[in-house]
């Protein structure tokens, strides 16, 4: 006999509760009648009247509807569209809130995950908090019934993109132009045939639009005197990632400074770079700091990309291997440090795989900068070819816990220190810094 799936009712009554804490998206913990309920846009110790927006069998999730008692890290929002955008989540929680939110994420994920603790917590890295964004992918959709092409973020917890005037945390010569960008789409024949657009927003803009079917010459032309008026490099990217090319053929590549210096990198606007520019400089400075001295030291630099890390080591007097997994980084890396003029040893693995035939030779330091899988299978190589410093930076904190535990309990690695760094201010998203040192050669408990 077949069953029917019960759905779980929703009780429509509004209700009053207390914010015991944060759950990791952001969203206030409470309890009703034993239940726990998510609730967004509420704060730690506060009394909220909240309406259930969806139900289930071990919690519930709900919205704010009045602040009853507000916390005292309770600040009004920066932007407009608040609330109905899924961008910011954090927005009412005030900076240096956000950040104790943030590194009590990292705390909880090394206890639990790792069972490790750092033996010094180091202050929280900061920057700007508006118009901090370089990179973004604006999602696209010619929508009639909302006034045409619509450019920007979905809509919170909707598949649906948001109505947007502007965006406070992109970089203000985009921020500013959403509604001109969805105009000009508005214009063009393959108006439902871009489904979104990329930003890379360095020395230059750089919108790179992705196109379905080609563009038509009058189309070109739009784009064209577009990209001149609001002083725009228009790329258009019909097919991969590797597609994208310069509406103009002229088109010089974008440039950007990893650490603020004399040392420029080039790189296409389809390539990754951290989000926040200045935050990420301070976190290359922080970086060489924590790794000490490192002229004519031996430093191996893993997901290395396009050597935002390995040119200031280099101009640190490093002698760096640096590694990537995508080759078109590698090539793009390689061409960079050599236009600095300095000979660094590149090399192109997969370093979600064993690579001990790959890269031989001893190290004494190492870099990581992983994406969010983190380096566990990495890790043996470290702890065999003599690395005794090791910066890990994280866009994760369990993955971070997990290999830090990996090296503390397995490899005989201290984790000595470790900050948060607010890359993505007003969101729930944790990036992290940590230094793990070994002293001897025997392995951990």
């Amino acid at each position: 006999m077949s069953r029917r799936r019960h759905k779980q009712r929703l009780d429509p009554a509004p209700f009053d509760c207390v914010i015991e804490d944060l759950a990791s998206d952001g969203r206030g913990v409470a309890r009703v009648d034993g239940k726990v309920v998510f609730v967004a846009d509420a704060l730690p110790g506060e009394r909220v009247r909240a309406k259930r927006t969806k139900g289930g069998r071990d919690a519930d999730a709900a919205q704010t509807l009045e602040v009853l008692e507000a916390s005292e890290d309770r600040v009004e929002p920066g932007c407009q569209h608040f609330g109905l955008c899924g961008g910011c989540v954090l927005q009412h929680l005030a900076p240096a809130a956000q950040r104790r939110f943030k590194q009590q994420q990292l705390a909880d994920a090394f206890s639990r995950i790792g069972r490790v603790a750092p033996e010094q917590w180091v202050e929280p890295l900061e920057g700007p908090s508006w118009a901090y964004r370089r990179r973004a992918r604006l999602g696209v959709r010619h929508v009639p019934k909302k006034g045409g092409t619509l450019v920007g973020f979905r809509e919170r917890g909707t598949p649906f993109l948001a109505v947007l005037e502007r965006c406070e945390v992109l970089d203000t010569r985009v921020g500013t132009k959403l509604q001109a960008i969805g105009a000009l789409i508005d214009g063009l024949s393959i108006v439902d045939q871009i489904p979104q657009i990329e930003v890379a927003a360095t020395d230059r803009v750089a919108l790179v639009f992705r196109v379905l079917q080609p563009p038509s010459r009058e189309d070109r032309e739009a784009l064209r005197r577009f990209g001149k008026q609001h002083d725009f490099d228009i790329w258009l990217q019909p097919g991969g990632i590797d597609s994208a090319r310069p509406l103009l053929g002229d088109t010089p590549l974008p440039r950007f400074s990893p650490d603020g210096g004399a040392h420029q990198l080039e790189l296409r606007p389809t390539d990754f770079i951290q989000i926040n520019g200045p935050l990420s400089e301070a976190m290359i400075a922080r970086a060489l700091e924590w790794l000490g001295p490192v002229r004519e030291q031996r430093v191996l630099e893993l997901f290395a990309g396009l050597g935002a890390f390995t040119v200031p080591l280099a101009a640190a007097g490093a002698r760096v291997t640096a590694v990537e997994g995508e080759a078109g980084l590698v090539a793009r890396g390689r061409a960079n440090t050599a236009a600095q003029g300095f000979d660094v040893d590149w090399h192109c693995a997969d370093l979600f795989e064993a690579q001990g035939e790959v890269l031989q030779g001893q190290w004494d330091c190492a870099l990581l900068d992983p994406p969010r899988a983190g380096a566990r299978e990495v890790l043996p190589l470290l702890a065999e070819r003599g690395v005794r410093r090791m910066v890990y930076v994280s866009c994760h904190p369990a993955t971070l816990a997990r290999d830090a535990g990996i090296l503390v309990h397995d490899y005989g690695f201290r984790l000595e220190r470790a900050c948060v760094m607010d890359m993505f201010p007003h969101t729930a998203h944790v990036e992290s810094m940590a230094l793990l040192t070994r002293t001897d050669d025997g392995a951990g408990d």
